[in-house]
């Protein structure tokens, strides 16, 4: 990313931009900054494409129209799972690509195998949108908020970060909304966010199994029908359910290996912040009750996919299941 704002800074431009990885909102930020820096407003040599049926006839066509009236033409192209296919024409032309051409991928996934991806690498730069460290997050909440004249501790950005998560979308939405709550105020509190920030969905989730795990089936059950409320799909609840114990799963391992909340946030590909709280929740579970409500999730998932049983009703089912006081 550093590359790409140093080239924009230069305004010296390469060939060829690949902007790939996980969090949508860098992707987003990236691709913005490069359109405003290499076309500003001129529409005209800049087009856009989305989805799958790009065409690489029709790509390089266009990559060898010179630009009418500006000295570049911008192509940017995103979703086209060009980097996971087979696209040998696109990375055989793109070395004789004409001097006032630029084009910008941007894909959430890639293979770093395929002959574009290395072409890419080798004429222009693939820069990674990857999900944040808590470090990272923290740095950039508190620049938001110190632009609005606001003052954050350490210890209410980590309870910002347990309602939202580590997507950059939802922290900005949050932020925004506490910025206009706070009104004159120039200090944020952990009042002020349990005031106005909602908690995601994999926090509810969360929530969800901590209520199952004090055996609160009213609770749990509630929590399932505001997500239900909210149109998550019953099936997608029942995949971070299952995500949930797994990680959980993990994390209880490793705690008894005698790992500390840093290895076991790296290990388990979590945020240091949430590595706490499962290592806390993993302290109600045995591996083997985790390992078996992970067995009953993939089988409930079975009964759901071969028409055994509805979607709503399946997870409605489990939750029951692992909230009861006899289990």
């Amino acid at each position: 990313m550093q590359t790409i704002r140093q080239d924009i800074k230069e305004k010296n431009f390469r060939p060829v931009y690949l902007i790939y990885g996980e969090e949508a909102f860098l992707r987003k930020s990236l691709k913005n900054q490069l359109k405003e820096a290499i076309s500003g407003d001129d529409t005209m040599n800049c087009t856009c494409f989305e989805g799958k049926e790009v065409s690489v006839s029709e790509l390089i066509g266009l990559a060898e129209t010179l630009p009418f009236f500006a000295e570049n033409r911008l192509l940017i192209i995103e979703n086209s799972g060009l980097f996971k296919r087979e696209a040998d024409a696109l990375a055989d032309y793109l070395p004789s690509m004409p001097e006032s051409t630029h084009m910008v991928f941007v894909e959430s996934e890639i293979d770093k195998r395929g002959r574009l991806f290395k072409k890419v690498k080798e004429l222009g730069h693939p820069a990674e949108a990857a999900r944040q460290p808590e470090s990272a997050l923290k740095t950039w909440i508190a620049g938001i908020l110190k632009a609005s004249g606001i003052r954050v501790t350490e210890s209410t950005l980590n309870v910002l970060l347990t309602y939202t998560g580590d997507d950059m979308y939802m922290i900005r939405t949050e932020v925004e909304k506490l910025i206009s709550y706070l009104g004159e105020r120039q200090v944020l509190t952990a009042e002020d966010i349990e005031a106005v920030c909602t908690p995601q969905i994999v926090g509810r989730i969360f929530d969800m199994i901590t209520a199952m795990s004090m055996k609160n089936q009213k609770r749990a059950l509630e929590l399932y029908y505001d997500l239900l409320a909210l149109k998550e799909p019953p099936m997608r609840i029942l995949f971070l359910i299952a995500r949930q114990y797994n990680q959980l799963m993990q994390v209880k391992e490793l705690s008894e290996q005698g790992a500390d909340q840093g290895t076991i946030a790296k290990k388990a590909g979590l945020q240091p912040f949430i590595a706490g709280k499962m290592k806390t929740r993993a302290r109600d579970f045995t591996v083997e009750e985790l390992r078996s409500n992970l067995s009953a999730c993939v089988d409930m998932e079975e009964a759901v996919k071969t028409g055994r049983m509805a979607d709503g009703l399946a997870v409605e089912l489990l939750i029951v299941r692992f909230s009861q006081k006899n289990r």
